[in-house]
């Protein structure tokens, strides 16, 4: 049963046109992805739906009747809620108030917690979560769990259409497993689902129907078995993508050693040996909570380790390992990375002024600031332009050129591409490549095990603040698996 129908949807901004004449079909108990690069549309779209903005022109009816949003409220009502990729929850109070927010069931002029913590209850119940209750506190919970409230909110509404905004960007791959038995269970019961993503695999492994969106229009609508990773990709792009990872490193391009460490151990890593060469790219694998960032924190001296040796030497301060020659791209580009009030170009400098033990390069001038833009395939390379504007994309790739500043011998990726389209996704492997090709030893942490495996030169596992073992280029998910979660791997 056709439950969404979106027909000849158009929006502009301020002149600049977004969405031109969009349709979109969704059928009850039916996922349908709706992918593209960023700015192609797809978030905009979904905010329409959503009853967020209004659109110019065309028509949305659900079950056949035809509605007009001109509030969330009104998108909610009638049954369509969407879950945006930052949450929107308030950590300090419990799941059930979260759930109810504003919808508070009254008794005799009272909230009534009781009946409101027993719907959520019943509620959690249907979705099989038992590992956390009503009256537990959000801030207590993973980012997995917390997606589940959201979830929850969605179905104390009676919401029939859902829609899921990069559901997995900030989940650790064994949490996935838990998103896609949830999708399930809803599916089952009828309900239609959205499914805004950048990775493939979940596409392929969730989706009975695929939307491809480019430049705010409509490219296609097909089956997801009718098209293959291959095809989807040149139709988001317009261009093909004939492998999705560069040529790894051949044994003739790794050189000496620009990082080791011997013994490393702090509150939270015990036991780290780990060398980095020049030319090559580790790539770093774990589960959540496996200590994969801290290793990265304490190299860095975010962190730093309290005993073992370290050559270059053991950085106590960031100021430190930035002067050692050591950089690091964070996980949190937002919050950690950038000044997203700033233009491009002062966030290319912030490096290069704060470090007064490195000498910053040519780059660091006003003048070289558009070359060094060029140079990371910024787009469009404009030093004047608010970070806060540019796609996660090209963010990230402003981070890259902060780094470029100063030439780091090591540099540190944690979750390179979380939240960036397929076009950018390749262009930030290549410049990675490009980077250890140029004499950088390189270690990246990522969630994504094709990532992982498509980039590395070799991989270190993680599990509970060691190094569990290390596997050679090109091995399988599986294997990487086997190491992270048991206890007799080696």
């Amino acid at each position: 049963m056709r439950l969404l129908e979106m027909r000849g949807v158009g929006k502009s901004f301020f002149g600049v046109r977004v969405l031109t004449g969009v349709d979109l079909d969704v059928e009850a108990g039916q996922v349908h992805a709706v992918v593209g690069e960023n700015g192609a549309g797809k978030s905009t779209l979904m905010k329409i739906l959503a009853g967020v903005h209004v659109p110019d022109a065309g028509t949305i009816a659900i079950d056949g009747k035809p509605v007009a949003f001109g509030h969330p409220l009104d998108a909610q009502r009638s049954g369509v809620a969407i879950i945006y990729q930052e949450f929107n929850l308030l950590p300090e109070r419990s799941v059930a108030e979260n759930v109810f927010l504003g919808r508070e069931p009254v008794r005799r002029g009272l909230v009534d917690r009781a009946k409101m913590e027993a719907e959520t209850e019943r509620l959690l119940s249907g979705l099989g979560e038992t590992s956390f209750g009503a009256r537990d506190a959000v801030r207590r919970l993973s980012v997995a769990q917390q997606q589940v409230v959201e979830i929850v909110k969605a179905l104390s509404v009676d919401a029939r259409i859902i829609v899921m905004d990069e559901p997995t960007a900030s989940l650790a791959e064994h949490e996935v497993e838990l998103l896609y038995s949830l999708i399930h269970r809803l599916r089952e019961r009828g309900i239609a689902i959205l499914y805004i993503s950048h990775r493939m695999r979940e596409v392929f492994d969730l989706s009975q129907r695929v939307t491809v969106l480019k430049d705010g229009t409509r490219v296609t609508t097909v089956a997801t078995s009718d098209v293959g990773p291959a095809e989807l990709v040149k139709l988001m792009v317009g261009r093909e993508l004939n492998d999705y990872f560069p040529p790894r490193a051949t044994p003739a391009e790794i050189g000496e050693v620009r990082l080791s460490v011997h013994g490393g151990g702090n509150e939270k890593l015990s036991g780290i040996d780990l060398e980095l060469r020049a030319g090559e790219i580790v790539g770093v694998a774990g589960l959540q909570g496996s200590g994969r960032t801290e290793l990265a924190k304490a190299i860095f001296g975010a962190e730093p380790f309290v005993s073992g040796e370290m050559t270059p030497r053991r950085p106590r301060t960031v100021r430190q390992a930035v002067a050692a020659g050591i950089g690091l791209v964070t996980e949190d580009r937002k919050a950690e990375g950038l000044a997203l009030r700033q233009s491009a170009g002062d966030n290319a400098l912030l490096v290069a002024r704060t470090s007064a033990a490195r000498t910053p390069t040519g780059r660091a001038s006003r003048s070289g600031l558009r070359t060094l833009l060029e140079s990371v395939r910024l787009s469009p390379p404009d030093p004047e332009r608010e970070v806060r504007y540019l796609s996660g994309g090209n963010q990230q790739k402003v981070v890259l050129a902060k780094w470029m500043t100063v030439n780091p011998k090591v540099l540190l990726f944690d979750e390179p591409t979380r939240g960036v389209d397929v076009g950018a996704k390749a262009a930030i492997h290549d410049l990675m490549r490009q980077f250890a090709r140029n004499g950088m030893a390189i270690m990246m942490i990522s969630s994504e095990l094709p990532e992982l495996i498509g980039m590395s030169d070799r991989i270190i596992v993680m599990r509970d603040g060691r190094i569990a073992g290390e596997l050679p280029a090109g091995v399988s998910e599986e294997a990487i698996m086997h190491v992270a979660a048991s206890e007799e791997a080696a």
